[in-house]
């Protein structure tokens, strides 16, 4: 008796084929964005680049530009991206989407991934001290065990 190969959605059988990456624009996440795009090159995967929006209620409550704001750094981190791609003129060999959540970073991420059937999560290590304490984006995406998670110092 053959068994028919079945049809249903397999994760990480061919090599990753969609790399979800946080940016932010920190020094951190800039380092992750070249390491993933450079696993992407390499693997020939689909690059998801996830900028998430915070929700700053306070700042929007005392009548702060937020949403201007956070649609500014979006549209920087686009073209951050589109410059060191140039320069190492890697850009057309990776295909590649920007996408911008609103929440917090680790809801965002995890909305993408899931999303886009990421097959990898790369994030920064955080420079946030306090986060040793409760812990970062990056160290909640590696227990929820959902996706091979990299994170780039």
């Amino acid at each position: 008796m053959t068994r028919q190969p079945s049809h249903r959605f397999e994760r990480g059988t061919d090599g990753p084929k969609v790399i979800v990456v946080g940016v932010d624009g920190s020094d951190s996440s800039l380092r992750a964005t070249a390491y993933a795009y450079g696993l992407a090159r390499r693997q020939r995967a689909l690059l998801a680049a996830v900028y998430v929006q915070p929700v700053m209620a306070a700042g929007a409550a005392l009548g702060a530009p937020v949403a201007d704001a956070t649609e500014e750094t979006a549209e920087e981190l686009v073209a951050l991206i589109k410059a060191a791609g140039e320069r190492g003129k890697g850009l057309p060999d990776v295909r590649w989407e920007f996408h911008t959540f609103r929440g917090d970073p680790y809801n965002g991420l995890v909305k993408a991934a899931d999303d886009l059937k990421a097959d990898a999560v790369v994030v920064g290590a955080s420079e946030q001290a306090g986060h040793r304490i409760i812990g970062s984006v990056a160290i909640r995406l590696v227990k929820a065990g959902r996706w091979p998670v990299t994170v780039v110092p």
